[in-house]
């Protein structure tokens, strides 16, 4: 498997002085994702969890809905000019009668790198393919729940504590028990491999959790807490438009700027308990 850190020198410069010193970085590789041996996309992400990242990909893509419909996923020989396996191929085998995807469904089906595509077509595909509706979950979080949520994830955070490079997700439970984090480069990757962790242990639909992250709330991220069926999505940072629309179509509870002891609550506000 791949490092999930590297060292690099840099030229550290302030005021006073300018000095050459080693610098902990964060690591980025490609990982093809294969569907029955066929190519289906390719995504930048911080090794580690692929399985899971694969797994959460497909499962808010609407190639898969449970575990059930995964057979097998292994890596594939994708080996370096050294002849070393890179680990950066991954095959998914579908289960017996589980269609394969369009060749279309691919990671910029719904997202051009880390937007949301625009308009209400989108929207629509979302509502489509879901099939677990947050909207119809009783789910009710406390307010001093979710304000506490920010600095539990920035504390499981390791890799952050010493690169400053990464992105991160993770799920609650609505009393505040914190289920599983996850790291990556990319804010989608994150909230990918927190999904297919849930899809390996057999979670799916999410009902009573909240899917906080560590960034901003895009129509993507929001369209991945629809497809798992979660039915509160909070992030320290600013929401799209999209997303709030897509949050209110599907019955989502969308909070933002979740910092310190306060936040907006965008969509569905009685489950926010004061």
């Amino acid at each position: 498997m791949g490092r999930v850190t590297a060292r690099r020198r840099a030229h550290h410069v302030t005021a006073d002085q300018a000095v050459v010193r080693p610098e902990t970085l964060v690591v980025e590789e490609p990982l093809e994702i294969r569907v029955n041996g066929t190519p289906l996309t390719v995504t930048m992400r911080t090794p580690g969890s692929d399985v899971e990242l694969a797994q959460g990909f497909l499962l808010t893509e609407g190639v898969i809905r449970r575990r059930d419909d995964v057979l097998t996923v292994r890596y594939c020989r994708g080996a370096n000019e050294d002849g070393v396996n890179t680990y950066n191929v991954l095959d998914v085998t579908l289960a017996a009668g589980v269609p394969a995807p369009a060749v279309d469904v691919t990671r910029n089906f719904y997202t051009t790198s880390s937007c949301g595509v625009c308009g209400k077509a989108s929207l629509e595909a979302v509502r489509l393919i879901s099939q677990h509706c947050p909207g119809d979950d009783p789910t009710s979080v406390a307010a001093e729940t979710l304000t506490a949520m920010p600095d539990q994830l920035r504390d499981a955070q390791k890799v952050f504590a010493t690169t400053g490079g990464l992105h991160g997700a993770a799920l609650f439970t609505v009393d505040g028990k914190m289920l599983v984090v996850r790291e990556d480069i990319g804010r989608h990757n994150a909230v990918d491999k927190v999904i297919g962790w849930a899809v390996e242990q057999d979670r799916i639909p999410l009902t009573g959790t909240v899917l906080l992250v560590s960034g901003r709330a895009s129509f993507e991220l929001t369209q991945k807490a629809v497809m798992a069926g979660i039915p509160v999505l909070a992030a320290v940072s600013a929401p799209s438009s999209l997303a709030v629309d897509l949050a209110s179509q599907s019955g989502l509870t969308l909070v933002a700027f979740l910092r310190g002891e306060s936040m907006n609550v965008y969509t569905r506000p009685d489950r926010v308990k004061y």
